[in-house]
């Protein structure tokens, strides 16, 4: 018969050092592919960023012939995709860059802010001027207020039959809820050093001094968009439109009879027919993820803070 292991001498200390070998060889494998994990996902986010960084913004070396496309899409406005941080960027580059024949913004936008849009409609005219490349606005599907304000800075607009033109207004807007305070026994509780320093505090009544204010201010503003309408379209423009300045917008076809516009076209059509150099290439300035990133992480942290900062202020939308 076999020998009994447990009656061996020392067989207790033979046993304990194999468990602590079994022990110390699993937890090594364990460590081992912790840190095949840990680099495997470091280098995936090496890579990601890679990628992201070098497709953020287009390659200055083509030299070939072609047109250039910014893109300006959703709302106008700073630190978005629209602002004109990202806008004027992106138009540099396409107007410095010896391949591109001409410029097409592609424009497809509800409006925004009325001083992105203006730095972005200055910097078109500079650039313009310097370069002497010709600057062409295309319409998806909407190009109204902040958007038409940039658009009328090209040197022609195409659109859609059924794109959506127009809206040369100004708008400043919130709620006053004084009134249901007033019913539910509701106290507002401002203290301010300055008698106007509440002005459109929503849970305050507003003064006829300060709506006048206000109004006068929102006219400024307006004034300043047709005029900038008025100098971009010149004599293409049928002044003699029921409307053309007061905040309506038209179809396409509609911009084009009235002069807001000047024909039907898509981008390609205009690189091809009117540019002459077929091959598009997009210059249009984005987010690479580590500035995503890095955004929503700053939004998610201040966004309260924010909020309550923030006042009204005028918008071209």
């Amino acid at each position: 018969m076999a020998q009994d292991p447990t009656q061996r001498p020392g067989w207790e200390r033979a046993t304990l050092e194999k468990l602590a070998f079994a022990a110390l060889g699993e937890q090594k494998a364990t460590r081992r592919w912790k840190t095949f994990v840990r680099l495997a996902w470091l280098a995936f986010f090496i890579f990601l960023a890679w990628f992201a960084l070098s497709r953020s913004t287009p390659s200055t070396a083509k030299t070939t012939a072609h047109t250039a496309v910014v893109e300006i899409k959703g709302e106008i406005a700073a630190g978005g995709d629209a602002s004109a941080e990202f806008v004027v960027a992106a138009m540099k580059t396409a107007f410095e860059d010896e391949g591109a024949k001409g410029v097409v913004l592609l424009i497809n936008s509800p409006g925004g802010s009325p001083v992105q849009a203006g730095i972005i409609n200055d910097e078109i005219k500079r650039l313009k001027a310097k370069h002497k490349k010709p600057v062409y606005a295309v319409v998806e599907e909407t190009c109204a207020s902040a958007a038409y304000y940039i658009a009328a800075g090209a040197d022609k607009i195409f659109v859609d039959k059924a794109s959506i033109v127009g809206s040369i207004g100004v708008l400043m807007d919130g709620f006053g809820f004084t009134g249901v305070m007033d019913k539910v026994g509701v106290e507002r509780r401002l203290l301010t050093a300055g008698e106007n320093k509440g002005f459109l505090d929503p849970f305050s009544p507003m003064s006829d001094a300060q709506r006048a204010h206000a109004q006068t201010m929102l006219n400024q503003i307006h004034a300043q968009f047709i005029n900038v309408v008025k100098t971009g379209r010149g004599d293409r423009l049928k002044l003699d439109t029921p409307g053309l300045f007061s905040g309506l917008f038209w179809s396409g076809e509609q911009a084009v009879e009235y002069g807001l516009a000047d024909q039907l076209g898509n981008v390609d059509f205009v690189a091809r027919e009117v540019i002459k150099a077929e091959e598009v290439i997009d210059y249009t300035r984005r987010d690479n993820v580590a500035e995503k990133l890095a955004k929503k992480f700053g939004a998610a942290m201040g966004e309260a803070s924010v909020r309550s900062l923030q006042v009204a202020t005028p918008a071209l939308r």
